[in-house]
């Protein structure tokens, strides 16, 4: 198991991190965490739509229902979208390391 999927399930309710963040927590780079939230198999138990770009821009999703079922998710986590984006200073999450 990745460190990366372990750390998805830290990210707090209300709270997303960026590709570039979470790589860093686990000492890789943002591409690498996106191929592995790309083949996340379990996206019920690693939460991957808590990832979005470093811009705030929300990005896709390989689960069901791809990008507009990741707004979704953010929104019913209590997270603010607009027009595709999320405002990081108010909701992203950085890792303690």
């Amino acid at each position: 198991m990745h460190k990366a999927y372990l750390l998805l399930r830290k990210i707090p309710r209300g709270k997303v991190a960026t590709y570039g963040t979470l790589a860093r927590a686990c000492n890789t780079s943002p591409r690498a965490v996106g191929s592995l939230m790309r083949s996340n198999k379990h996206p019920d138990l690693y939460p991957c739509y808590k990832v979005v770009k470093s811009g705030g821009n929300v990005g896709n999703y390989s689960g069901a229902g791809g990008a507009k079922r990741k707004i979704s998710l953010l929104k019913k986590d209590g997270i603010e979208v607009r027009d595709g984006k999320i405002n990081l200073k108010k909701f992203g999450y950085k890792f303690i390391e």
